[in-house]
């Protein structure tokens, strides 16, 4: 009973606790069970308040009892981010800077999914300040694929999307830069959506004005996703980019016709980036399923020349802005890895910046071309398959040798600069079994199509069905 329970959908899980078939404190029993069974083999959960939680969902049983309308989420355990604040749970960063750190308040994120009725169990794993596209860390160690227990989980969201795979939470937040919702939920065989900017709005922000750096959500299926994605949207005045659509527009039936679907895919985004044949191998196939769909597919690909310097300029820049102080305070304390992309930003003049605004605009603008054209594009999520869970990042892409930790993300990060919703969906695994996502990306704004185009896959494929072989405790 406890694993059909903490394998069901979120939106399954949700409906059958409104309904009064299955009460909030069964479902958060079944998945703190799972966690004490599974967790210490992938470590995904780094903070767990199983009391907590266990009083959350007594309350929340009670409230439907006495006839209180139930959010969207009630009765849905997560674990958030440990990147994201949670209000009296500490929020490490993934630094012993920070190992006790317990915030007096609730990022606008969380706030708006308890609000819905979910109950916080713990937080999720997490690179050192979210930099990197491996989960590991000083404090609590590295975070292993659920898929096989040798390969990195990916990041930073790792820790989310492994919990997803392995059962221990039905929904999980995270947040993306340069592929950190995409690139574990393909390593992880789950769903994971980097909306639009300024479609979940974030507050309190550094720079609340970036456009670079999202939250979103993750999910095992597509609806589930959407599901989250419901509650997290929705414009703030504290955020100044924050889009007007209301949240609930995203709580609407995904089926939808994509006969005419105009499709575009890249293998390599226009012979920009290196992939391993590994991965093209499980994607070009999936291409069939879209012309049975029947989508019209053309290979294509938007202009992306200098996406490179816009991504790195300005991710230099905000990491010395954030973390410069930090590096400055205590010497020695940080990942060589973040201490070379502070050093990077603070190298910066006024002519970089503007050179990357330029491009940054020219790029954005070549988008919106490529969208009046094509409805979706399709592309890697990664270049490479899950990596050995030791390396602290693939050290060669099919062949060419990657110098930074950031070198093998370019198929996500590359993405992030044309400022458009994208999304990972499963689609296949290896002759090993290591799974392989499908990077669906729509024009600025279209959060929507993408979703419609991803489910229609998803139930034409199943792929996202197959469940990590995790021995058991």
């Amino acid at each position: 009973m406890t694993d059909e329970i903490t394998y069901a959908s979120a939106t399954e899980l949700a409906a059958r606790v409104r309904k009064r078939e299955l009460s909030a404190r069964e479902v958060v029993r079944a998945h703190l069970e799972r966690i004490e069974r599974v967790n210490s083999q992938v470590n995904a959960i780094v903070t767990l308040d199983g009391e907590g939680a266990m009083a959350a969902a007594r309350v929340a049983d009670e409230r439907l009892a006495q006839g209180h309308e139930p959010g969207p989420l009630h009765g849905l355990p997560i674990a958030f981010k440990d990147t994201h604040l949670t209000r009296g749970m500490r929020t490490t960063h993934g630094s012993p800077l920070f190992a006790d750190h317990v915030p007096d308040e609730d990022e606008l994120l969380v706030e708006r999914v308890q609000a819905a009725g979910a109950i916080r169990i713990g937080k999720t794993n997490v690179p050192e300040f979210a930099a990197g596209s491996h989960t590991f860390n000083p404090v609590f160690g590295v975070t292993r694929n659920p898929y096989d227990l040798t390969r990195s989980a990916g990041g930073s969201s790792g820790g989310a999307a492994a919990a997803l795979a392995a059962g221990l939470q039905p929904i999980a937040d995270g947040s993306d830069m340069g592929g950190s919702l995409r690139n574990p939920a393909s390593f992880c065989n789950v769903v994971g959506l980097r909306p639009t900017p300024g479609r979940v709005p974030c507050h309190p922000a550094a720079d609340p004005w970036d456009t670079l750096a999202v939250a979103g959500p993750m999910g095992r299926t597509v609806a589930d996703a959407a599901l989250l994605l419901s509650v997290m949207a929705g414009p703030d005045p504290r955020c100044p980019i924050s889009l007007d659509t209301p949240g609930a527009a995203f709580r609407v039936p995904l089926e939808a016709e994509l006969r005419g679907l105009r499709v575009a895919w890249t293998p390599d985004l226009g012979g920009r980036v290196p992939v391993d044949p590994e991965v093209t191998a499980v994607l070009e196939p999936q291409l069939r399923v879209f012309e049975e769909l029947g989508c019209r597919v053309s290979e294509d690909c938007p202009d992306l020349d200098g996406a490179e310097d816009v991504f790195r300029t300005r991710r230099a820049q905000l990491f010395a802005q954030g973390l410069g102080e930090v590096l400055d305070a205590h010497p020695g304390a940080l990942k060589p890895s973040l201490v070379w992309n502070i050093e990077e930003g603070r190298k910066l003049t006024g002519a970089d910046l503007r050179r990357a605004t330029a491009a940054h605009a020219r790029i954005q603008l070549a988008a919106t071309d490529f969208f009046s054209r094509y409805d979706v594009l399709l592309a890697p999520v990664s270049q490479v398959v899950p990596f050995d869970v030791e390396a602290e990042y693939p050290a060669v892409v099919a062949g060419r040798e990657q110098h930074t930790y950031l070198d093998w993300m370019r198929s996500a990060y590359f993405v992030t600069v044309l400022g458009t919703p994208a999304l990972s969906v499963p689609a296949g695994f290896t002759p090993g079994g290591l799974p392989v996502g499908l990077q669906v990306v729509a024009a600025p704004r279209a959060e929507l199509t993408a979703l419609r185009a991803a489910y229609a896959y998803e139930a034409a494929t199943g792929h996202g069905l197959r469940r990590p072989p995790l021995p058991h405790s």
